[in-house]
């Protein structure tokens, strides 16, 4: 009689296994956009190293404002080292990102004065300091400003570039193959002889959400439904992958192989094979060696469902990320039962009004785990904890963004 365990244990599972990849690779600053950093990125100098202007005027002694008139000795454009002197009574023009002038404390802006001859008259003053950018004001020296870990977007390629670094170290992708399982089932292109014949979808769908979390993926295709088709499946892919991702065959009819070949042909070790949870109660996560088998229920629902539940956080283990499954409060907008004692997972339209998400069901069909439309449009997954109660409508419940998946 086989074990089901509950949802949260098998995460807990998951997360204690040591299944951090070590490999790291170094690409150019803008070919790293998506990828996880390797290591910590700190300061080399104070940013700025000093004091600039923050805008185009006039640098000045804030005290000399009550004097209402000042003398303009010099322009100080960006790039260039004025040597002129703020003294009393005298200015400089400066423009934005130019350095302070010796002497100065305070940029008053131009348009706080007007120019008469080679003077300002001061029509309105400013607090001291106003406008100058102090030494470090962005990032101090030794500072750490990109963790490791850090998922690099705009605003990190960004930081880089101004710290000039061309190159950065990043995590190598996980290479995850996939196939689908099934004698009934085909694969694109292939002609339908009967019609008990379905065409697959589900090693697509794994794929591309494989892609979407940044791994490298190896199509395998569909592979006939008998102990020999499997073993040899599964004996290629972990010579050539990290991760090896099934659809099909894991549940308990008569041509279910897929488990017997993980448990006695390979010879991995069962981290957990069957959780309270719907859809995907018979998924089936093995061990071999650093590799890891994650075998999925064969209805497409199922199998995309549990691929994000288990595939996408090993990914991100992997990968040594930080990045997680995007789960938020929303509120429901109408009553929904608790149907039975599992973690269920059901999808639903989400879309944010009055400041919050929200949630409900429109168009959403009722039936087996095989209706993969359901989410279409702009879906989410409704997760009811499997000790939860019957939901009321205006209750905040927590849901899994489908399209903010990364």
């Amino acid at each position: 009689m086989r074990n089901f365990i509950n949802y949260d244990d098998s995460l807990n599972i998951l997360s204690s296994i040591d299944f951090k990849g070590k490999a790291k690779e170094k690409l150019f600053l803008t070919n790293s956009i998506g990828r996880t950093l390797a290591r910590d990125i700190i300061a080399n100098d104070h940013s700025p190293k000093y004091k600039t202007s923050g805008m185009d005027g006039y640098a000045i002694k804030a005290e000399d404002q009550n004097l209402k008139k000042l003398t303009i000795i010099d322009k100080n454009p960006a790039g260039e080292v004025v040597e002129s002197k703020v003294t009393t009574g005298v200015c400089i023009k400066t423009f934005t990102g130019s350095l302070m002038p010796e002497g100065s404390d305070t940029l008053i802006p131009i348009e706080n004065v007007t120019v008469e001859d080679d003077k300002i008259i001061i029509n309105k003053e400013v607090p001291f300091k106003f406008a100058v950018r102090d030494i470090g004001e962005n990032y101090k020296k030794d500072e750490i400003l990109i963790k490791k870990g850090t998922k690099i977007g705009f605003a990190e390629i960004g930081v880089l570039a101004s710290l000039n670094i061309s190159q950065v170290e990043v995590y190598a992708k996980p290479i995850v193959s996939i196939a689908s399982t099934g004698s009934e089932i085909l694969d694109l292109g292939e002609e339908q002889e009967n019609d008990a014949q379905i065409r697959s979808s589900n090693h697509l769908t794994v794929e591309a959400l494989a892609k979407t979390a940044g791994a490298q993926t190896i199509q395998m295709g569909v592979v006939k439904d008998d102990m020999d088709s499997i073993t040899e499946l599964l004996q290629s892919a972990l010579e050539k992958s990290d991760i090896i991702v099934t659809t099909g065959g894991v549940s308990v009819g008569d041509y279910d192989f897929v488990q017997d070949v993980v448990k006695e042909k390979i010879g991995a070790e069962v981290l957990f094979h069957g959780v309270k949870i719907k859809p995907g109660m018979h998924i089936l996560v093995a061990k071999k060696d650093n590799k890891l088998i994650i075998s999925l229920p064969g209805f497409a629902y199922s199998s995309t469902v549990c691929a994000i539940l288990y595939l996408l956080p090993m990914i991100y283990k992997f990968e040594n990320s930080e990045k997680k499954l995007p789960i938020v409060k929303a509120e429901i907008t109408e009553n929904f039962p608790q149907k039975m004692a599992k973690t269920i997972f059901t999808a639903c339209n989400v879309f944010y009004e009055d400041g919050k998400y929200k949630i409900d069901f429109s168009g959403k069909k009722q039936g087996t785990s095989a209706i993969l439309t359901n989410m279409l449009g702009s879906p989410a997954l409704l997760i009811q904890k499997e000790n939860g109660t019957d939901l009321k409508q205006g209750d905040m419940v927590d849901i899994l963004l489908l399209n903010e998946l990364n």
